[in-house]
């Protein structure tokens, strides 16, 4: 199994991985004061990632963070024992990755994430065989090599492709590339662009699984820093010489803002903005695409599936807990699995009861193993979308989505107000990496006005 190597470009992405991103330090010998200052709205890790640059510089900086911990997206919940992260899970390619040296930094452990320790299963717990979910993939990362060729810009991944293999339209087994290959990695396969499926750069070397928590390096980067947590911010006035700043009733006043909150945010206008954004930015916030990924981690009193790191199984519908990682070969004393539900059916969980999401989590573990395996003991859960300080998980290329999109929402306002974030990284949004090479290159934005 190979996820997500189609979307990496080996002839363009050859010179990326020969340069070492910027990695910050939080023990970095700080410069003298310059007397300038700048509010960060948001304490994700792009946030840190430009506050701590700033600060280094000699900056004083403020991030304004409206939930009670920092990390964003990058959100770990450990109240049953171990580390269950709700957002990101990954490291996605570890060569040249700033997100690997900052792990080592952090503190953060991590396994290799083996995509061919897999067992696969169809309807009443039938084996996949090796060779037919092989030869399959093959044949799937073919089809992902050209199918922008027939690509409209009108039209969707979902559209172009069922109009080029119509053959493949009830087949589950390719249900399944298309639900955990594509719009678990990119977005709603109704909505993914058929020309821009396959943009973006990504770092070659293997993947890695964080073990300990990926809000490790959150935790990391916001060492020294002023993080005031639970402040909601809601206007962001740029109109005088100073950018001010609203949240919780309150007005604070900087040189700079750094406007850090996910595409989400922007989309549900949480933020208003005086004056109005330009159009350019307006347009690039309505026309790039928000994903929903929701994860769902269950423990039993004893494992009873196979010792492999990933169990696949082919249900009727799609985007509907097809993937999950064995939580007990990252951790050998925790029974446990986790599980995912994507696009329509991600955002339908989040209607759904804990014990609707139980039970239909374990008719398709009932259907491979048997009705005699156990009910689970705990379950711990996520609804990004309709999470207030995300509105989804990440975005990507929509149907009507232009690659300057990205950059039109990394454009600074009157060198007064910047933009962060996954979703203004051209080359790594919808990324970890590109989130916190975006608050580096923010803060060197301002840098360089002095």
């Amino acid at each position: 199994m190979q996820r997500r190597i189609f979307i990496k470009k080996t002839a363009k992405g050859a010179g990326v991985i020969l340069l070492a991103p910027q990695v910050l330090s939080a023990c970095k010998e700080e410069k003298d004061p310059i007397g300038k200052s700048v509010i960060v709205v948001g304490a994700g890790i792009s946030g840190l990632a430009a506050a701590r640059k700033l600060k280094n510089e000699g900056f004083s900086v403020t991030i304004l963070e409206a939930q009670d911990r920092v990390g964003g997206r990058l959100r770990s919940n450990r109240s049953l024992g171990i580390a269950f992260d709700e957002g990101a899970s990954w490291i996605h390619g570890i060569n040249s990755n700033p997100i690997t040296a900052l792990a080592q930094q952090a503190g953060m452990e991590t396994i290799p994430s083996n995509d061919d320790d897999y067992v696969a299963y169809d309807l009443g717990g039938m084996d996949i065989s090796d060779a037919v979910f092989s030869d399959t993939e093959t044949e799937f990362y073919g089809i992902l090599e050209t199918l922008m060729n027939q690509g409209n810009a009108a039209k969707s991944f979902e559209t172009v492709f069922f109009e080029q293999y119509p053959q493949y339209a009830d087949n589950r087994l390719w249900r399944f590339f298309l639900s955990t290959y594509v719009t678990f990695d990119l977005g709603d396969l109704d909505q993914v662009s058929s020309l821009l499926y396959d943009e973006g750069e990504e770092f070659g070397g293997i993947e890695k699984i964080a073990a300990n928590g990926y809000d490790t390096i959150p935790v990391f980067l916001a060492s020294g820093l002023d993080v005031q947590l639970n402040q909601r911010v809601t206007n962001v006035d740029y109109a005088g010489d100073k950018v001010r700043v609203t949240h919780n009733g309150t007005v604070s006043e900087a040189d700079y803002a750094i406007v850090t909150v996910p595409l989400g945010v922007l989309k549900n206008n949480s933020i208003q903005f005086a004056p109005a954004l330009p159009a350019a930015k307006q347009t690039a916030i309505e026309k790039i695409g928000m994903s929903c990924v929701n994860k769902f981690l269950l423990t039993w009193d004893t494992a009873f599936w196979d010792d492999v790191l990933f169990l696949i199984y082919t249900p009727e519908a799609r985007d509907k807990f097809n993937y999950f990682l064995n939580v007990k070969k990252i951790h050998p004393s925790v029974n446990a699995l986790m599980t995912f539900a994507y696009a329509d059916y991600g955002r339908l969980t989040e209607t759904m009861s804990d014990a609707q999401v139980i039970g239909e989590i374990m008719g398709h573990l009932r259907d491979i193993y048997g009705n005699n395996i156990p009910e689970p003991t705990q379950l711990l859960r996520t609804k990004w979308a309709t999470n207030e300080n995300s509105f989804g998980a990440y975005s990507f290329t929509a149907v009507g989505t232009e690659m300057r999109h990205f950059d039109d929402l990394a454009e600074a306002v009157n060198d007064k107000l910047f933009f962060a974030g996954e979703h203004t990284e051209v080359d790594y949004f919808s990324t970890a990496h590109g989130a916190y090479l975006s608050g580096i290159r923010e803060a060197d934005k301002i840098i360089d006005l002095q």
